[in-house]
């Protein structure tokens, strides 16, 4: 990180957590990011379709709006995730609801799906498209949510896929925020077989005789083995392209530190690496390795990245360590990460992939 990042990052630190997140953003479309290119090739992978030119990738979250995803491509990522975005532009929940745990590396947040809408997402997608059609595009994903008062929370689902097909690279059907009450509900049984069976049916509509972008499910930590078998089987039969796992978590493990620790809300960052892990491992084994993982959850260097892949991911995504390392974050990783493949005896990080199943 050059030392005008690093002071800039100690600089945002100091404003309080959503002002700090809305001068990043800023700065970023000044064009202040960090610009590093990842040319190691052993860390290139292909998952569901998509060649990714490294495997570490931004989660939603950050860029809610799709305001900025070429910076971040810019800054080392191999791909970016926006959103989560919904049909209908809302506030969210009230402030304050993002909270920093600098002594455990963590964050809690209650945002509640805060975004300008799908009509202003789908043309900051155009219009990237427009300025990068003379050159190679990176990765981007849409995170889609469901708007807090919808009446049918699944169609919301497939307005967004509507609305933005042909303009990401990748859809993430996000069914497990905590922040929107009774979202998660639609990660049980037949909501799922529902809201999937629903998908299946408007992808087959808007394909045509296209090839399909894929379509991720993403899921909360909070599961039993049992909860990960059945979505795990529902997934296959209705064609998910792979699983995201996971989002933040409503547990609150003992050796926190922070003041903060008992606000309400999903907590992320490194407290978030064990449990996370444990479920990724699981889905790994439930699908016997034959549906793509993307790992997320507590990663803050490269040696987490490499567990979360040797627990089965493909690709991982990182958030919440960005508020205390910076966007050069993301270089960093992938520099440690081909350096450890390289000296496993791994020639590329695919050969890696789910090699600590059952460990």
């Amino acid at each position: 990180m050059s030392v005008f990042h690093k002071l800039g990052t100690i600089l945002i630190k100091t404003l309080p957590p959503e002002t700090a997140h809305k001068a990043a953003l800023k700065a970023l479309s000044f064009g202040l990011g960090p610009k590093r290119v990842c040319k190691h090739d052993n860390l290139k992978i292909k998952i569901a379709g998509i060649s990714l030119p490294n495997p570490i990738g931004l989660a939603a979250g950050f860029d809610k709006d799709a305001e900025v995803p070429d910076a971040m491509l810019a800054a080392g990522f191999g791909f970016v995730e926006c959103g989560s975005v919904t049909p209908l532009p809302q506030d969210g929940n009230h402030k304050p609801r993002l909270f920093r745990l600098p002594e455990d590396l963590a964050v809690i947040n209650r945002m509640g799906f805060n975004n300008k809408g799908l009509d202003n997402f789908a043309k900051c997608l155009r219009r990237r498209k427009g300025q990068n059609s003379l050159k190679k595009d990176g990765i981007v994903g849409a995170n889609l949510g469901a708007n807090k008062d919808a009446k049918d929370r699944a169609a919301d689902y497939i307005t967004g896929l509507s609305a933005l097909w042909g303009l990401a690279d990748y859809f993430t059907v996000n069914v497990s925020s905590p922040n929107t009450p009774g979202l998660r509900d639609l990660q049980g049984g037949d909501a799922l077989e529902d809201l999937l069976g629903r998908i299946s049916d408007a992808r087959q509509k808007l394909t045509g005789d296209a090839p399909s972008p894929p379509i991720f499910l993403k899921v909360a930590p909070d599961l039993d083995f049992a909860q990960i078998e059945r979505i795990t089987e529902q997934a296959r039969t209705y064609g998910m392209s792979g699983i995201i796992v996971s989002n933040t978590t409503l547990a609150r493990p003992e050796f926190l530190k922070s003041s903060y620790k008992t606000e309400t809300g999903g907590l992320s960052g490194a407290p978030l690496m064990r449990m996370s892990t444990r479920i990724l491992n699981e889905f790994y084994t439930a699908s016997a390795g034959k549906i793509p993982l993307i790992g997320v959850g507590g990663i803050t260097n490269g040696g987490d990245a490499y567990v979360k892949i040797r627990a089965g991911a493909s690709a991982v995504q990182l958030y919440s360590a960005l508020v205390y390392a910076g966007p050069s974050l993301a270089a960093e990783i992938c520099d440690d990460l081909a350096a450890r493949l390289k000296a496993d005896g791994f020639t590329n990080v695919s050969e890696a992939v789910g090699t600590l199943s059952g460990q």
